[in-house]
């Protein structure tokens, strides 16, 4: 009698309080903090075999976390890349096809001066939702050089901002010129890291009432490596040992995030992304672990990299996941799903929901293909120089096929990613059904952008 009694008054409970049935199931809404290293390719990290570098805070992260193997960018070029994690959606739909620099870069690249800020936007809907947001670190999506009517942060839902030379507003620490850095600048290079992380603990430390999104994007792996006040940049030369040196560095300053994360007790309410940009340059050493090609190009080294998630108790620790294809234009819908965040209804994603993968579910398939443009015009794309880089100008991937072609229908190459993921075996020839399926797919598509 006394175990009926107790099963009734369990229903009668759930019954009167729905909301506490469903809040044991969901957790709650995280801190996002999304740290985008700067042209840093797998064999930078020892997570990914890499042995160019000692990086055991992030090595930590992929253990009590889920490291992913296929992951894959927008772009093998910062400004589009960045453009796509901002959005959702693929950069050229909004005329950002290759790095920003001035007005006349941006005509003769086909691009935009600047990300249109009626574009969507992750942050915009995190804040809408009740999220403090800050952008820290390096933008470049419009500002800087002769770009001076950019706009703002806030105009993408940004509350606070640490920018660099390549924004609209400029940190004056970090910005004694108008490059990536200046002997002039208060925070020399070298010491970016830090300071960026400086500034995001100080940000979790004043807004724990809110959940908060931050991106920390930095930008030591990108040239110049100048890991102390002794190591003069050499354009001509770069020095593998000062490469190995500043992503020590950088490693060294996201585990002091991890550990100011935990002193502020926000370690199981803060889920940590770290990821990379686009492929490595110049392509020395490992820095692709075998992968062909490298930034500025379409081959898997431009463009597949580095991607671990930690949130204890959410996702899975220690799990490597190879078989979910996870893409940069994949985390507005993720992040908003895993925030509790409303997506704005209007917008026609290029990504998907993988929230699921996120949490110990892989996805063995797409519910659409990715699609890759880089490559408009010879005299600004006369990149990288290496024939073997190359790639045409246009790619596709849809399921384990990759087909890259120019916008001509010229060129095509058939890769199978399944069996040869370092695309040494162009079987074009073999599949003409699949090539001209695929080709037909990729030449609409860039026929359908502005």
């Amino acid at each position: 009698m006394t175990r009926l009694l107790s099963s009734w008054w369990a229903v009668f409970v759930m019954a009167l309080w729905p909301a506490a049935r469903g809040s044991a199931a969901a957790p709650p809404r995280p801190n996002i903090i999304f740290i985008l290293a700067d042209d840093l390719g797998p064999g930078e990290l020892g997570c990914y075999g890499g042995k160019e570098a000692a990086t055991p805070n992030i090595d930590r992260l992929a253990r009590e976390g889920t490291r992913f193997e296929q992951f894959y960018v927008a772009s093998p070029i910062c400004s589009p890349s960045r453009c796509a994690l901002i959005t959702g959606q693929f950069p050229a739909r909004w005329r950002i096809v290759s790095y920003l620099d001035n007005r006349k870069h941006n005509r003769g690249t086909e691009s935009a001066d600047f990300l249109d800020p009626k574009a969507p936007s992750l942050p915009r809907a995190l804040q809408e939702s009740g999220y403090r947001t800050a952008h820290i670190g390096k933008w470049h999506l419009g500002g800087g050089r002769d770009v001076t009517d950019a706009p703002k942060f806030a105009a993408y839902g940004y509350d606070e901002h640490v920018g660099t030379y390549e924004s609209p507003e400029p940190d004056p620490d970090i910005t004694g010129g108008n490059w990536i850095w200046s002997e002039n600048d208060k925070v020399k290079r070298w010491e970016r890291s830090r300071y960026f992380v400086d500034r995001t603990l100080d940000f979790l430390h004043r807004n724990q009432e809110s959940p908060c999104f931050v991106n920390l994007w930095l930008d030591d792996v990108h040239m110049p490596w100048i890991p102390d006040e002794g190591a003069l940049p050499d354009k001509a030369k770069p020095l593998m040992k000062n490469l190995s040196a500043v992503t020590a560095e950088m490693d060294r300053q996201i585990g002091r995030l991890m550990e100011g994360i935990k002193q502020l007790s926000l370690d199981e309410k803060t889920l940590v992304i770290f990821a990379s940009d686009n492929g490595p340059y110049p392509p020395l050493g490992g820095r692709t672990q075998g992968l062909r090609g490298c930034k500025l190009s379409l081959y898997e080294g431009g463009i597949r990299l580095p991607f671990i998630a930690r949130w204890p108790g959410v996702v899975p620790a220690g799990v490597t996941d190879s078989t979910t294809v996870l893409a940069s234009v994949d985390m507005f819908p993720t992040l908003c799903k895993l925030a509790g965040a409303k997506s704005p209804e209007s917008v026609a994603f290029d990504g998907v929901d993988q929230s699921d993968a996120l949490q110990g579910k892989p996805r063995p398939t797409r519910e659409r293909p990715l699609l890759w443009e880089y490559g408009r015009n010879d005299a600004f794309y006369d990149y990288p120089k290496q024939p073997h880089d190359r790639s045409p100008q246009l790619a596709i991937r849809d399921g384990q096929w990759k087909l890259l072609v120019n916008a001509d229908g010229q060129g095509a190459e058939l890769y199978d990613l399944g069996v040869d993921p370092r695309e040494k075996n162009n079987i074009a020839e073999k599949h003409a059904d699949i090539v001209e399926r695929l080709q037909k797919t990729l030449l609409d598509w860039r026929k359908s952008l502005p």
